[in-house]
């Protein structure tokens, strides 16, 4: 292993910066970095030579060139095994840089602030940034790359257990994640200037479907056993997103099913309850309280429940939890617990609990052999101004009210949809079946009339 004697360091996110250049001081290696950064080093007391001595340049064009020069790119790209490489540098003078610790300009951030100029947006391209990460990763069997600050600590470590050398592992381990972040930052800006200045393509489909997120957590398997499977999100929102609290590793179905159940609460403003199995619901109601949706939407097919899915739009009260706890589910999602609702959920040790954050999907994305299909969220909230009724009977108040709710739900059931439903709660579901007679049959033989109101 080469022992790191020299390292470029430029960086927009200064966190921990200050105490890994000291490490990397302490064990004599030359520092060698650009404004900002250079800057806060001095102030921490470390010194640092600025790339300007070292290109023989001084800064450029408001600060676009810095380190696109033969000094510092012939530093890191050139191959230490190689004679000629070698001798170049020598005869111009090059000294070799083996270290390139380097995070970019925070573009996506800059392009999401209300009212960012186009200038501004423009600007905030990273050039260098990108030229030194690449750079560096390409040559990893002989230069080290570190772009994110996480991984201050473990370098500086194996740095001090090695005597200032770094695997050949860790380098390619590095380069790996060097090249995920220019290849995201790249994503990024293609996918912003898409929409400035009205874009060729003002569609929100767009004309190249790219979808790259990091993969969040490996999956025992996936929709059956022989099936591998992981989750990959960006974010922290959305059932992908969301924190688990209690319970057994999740599997994919679980998945599946949780996102079924949360995108079917989020229809209603009051208390909503909804229990899925196998992605469509067997239950769902909205009532002026929790325990009352969870009881109606329990009642519509209690024997289908068991086993199943909960999800619901406000955080589980310990009232609701205790109800919850009678009947053996595999899963909740709600916005929150309180903490008499963890207490007592969390005496089943297996039971799923997870957190979610509001969010939706800016696309839906299904695969199909060879390719992708795309579309828009159905994010269309019905709006009762607009309804034509097609029968010469207008509906009374009570049955407008339960067509309401019963479209909210048939949105989130497999065809043929089948929603049998009085105000505010389901009371028999059909779905799936190749005949619609054949939804209506089974939605019929599930319903449980209610005491009161008028089923639709």
């Amino acid at each position: 292993m080469n022992r790191i004697r020299r390292a470029l360091l430029s960086v927009t996110d200064k966190t921990g910066l200050a105490e890994f250049a000291g490490a990397l001081r302490d064990l004599e290696v030359e520092l060698i970095s650009t404004g900002g950064t250079a800057r806060l080093l001095r102030e921490a007391g470390i010194a640092v030579r600025d790339v300007a001595e070292v290109t023989g340049f001084p800064e450029m064009l408001g600060g676009r060139v810095k380190t696109m020069h033969p000094r510092i790119t012939g530093g890191i790209l050139a191959v230490r095994s190689d004679p000629d490489h070698m001798r170049a540098l020598a005869e111009h003078n090059i000294a070799p840089i083996d270290l390139v610790v380097v995070n970019l300009y925070a573009f996506e951030k800059t392009a999401a602030k209300p009212g960012a100029r186009f200038e501004e947006i423009i600007e905030n391209i990273d050039i260098g940034g990108p030229t030194m990460i690449r750079s560096a990763a390409k040559n990893f069997a002989d230069v080290a790359v570190v772009t994110d600050p996480a991984d201050y600590a473990a370098i500086a470590g194996e740095l001090r257990s090695s005597g200032g050398a770094l695997s050949e592992g860790t380098r390619w381990r590095l380069a790996q994640k060097a090249f995920a972040l220019t290849a995201s930052y790249d994503r990024a800006i293609s996918n912003t200037l898409a929409t400035l200045r009205g874009g060729a393509d003002s569609s929100p489909l767009p004309e190249v479907l790219d979808i790259r997120e990091p993969r969040r957590m490996h999956l025992r398997y996936g929709e059956n056993p022989h099936q591998q499977a992981s989750l990959y999100a960006q974010g922290d929102a959305g059932i992908a997103g969301a924190r688990q609290l209690h319970g057994k590793e999740l599997s994919y179905n679980n998945l599946v099913d949780l996102d079924a159940a949360w995108q079917l609460v989020r229809e209603f403003e009051r208390p909503a309850a909804a229990i899925i199995k196998h992605t469509n619901p067997c239950g769902c109601a909205e009532q002026e309280t929790q325990l009352a949706a969870y009881r109606k939407a329990l009642a519509c097919d209690p024997v289908s429940a068991f086993g199943g899915v909960l999800a619901f739009n406000r955080p589980l009260d310990g009232e609701t939890a205790a109800a919850v706890a009678e009947l053996f589910v595999e899963a909740i999602a709600a916005p929150g617990y309180a903490p008499e609702a963890l207490e007592r959920l969390q005496a089943k040790k297996n039971l799923r609990l997870i957190e979610v954050a509001e969010g939706g999907a800016a696309l839906v994305v299904k695969s199909i052999s060879g390719g992708y299909l795309a579309q828009t969220e159905d994010s269309i909230s019905l709006d009762r101004a607009k309804l034509t009724v097609a029968t010469e009977r207008k509906p009374t108040p009570g049955e407008a009210a339960a067509l309401e709710f019963g479209w909210k739900v048939a949105k989130h059931v497999k065809s043929n949809a089948i929603v049998f439903a009085v105000e505010g709660q389901t009371v028999g579901i059909g779905a799936g079946q190749m005949s619609r007679v054949d939804s209506v049959k089974l939605a019929a033989s599930k319903a449980v009339l209610p005491l009161k109101g008028t089923v639709v």
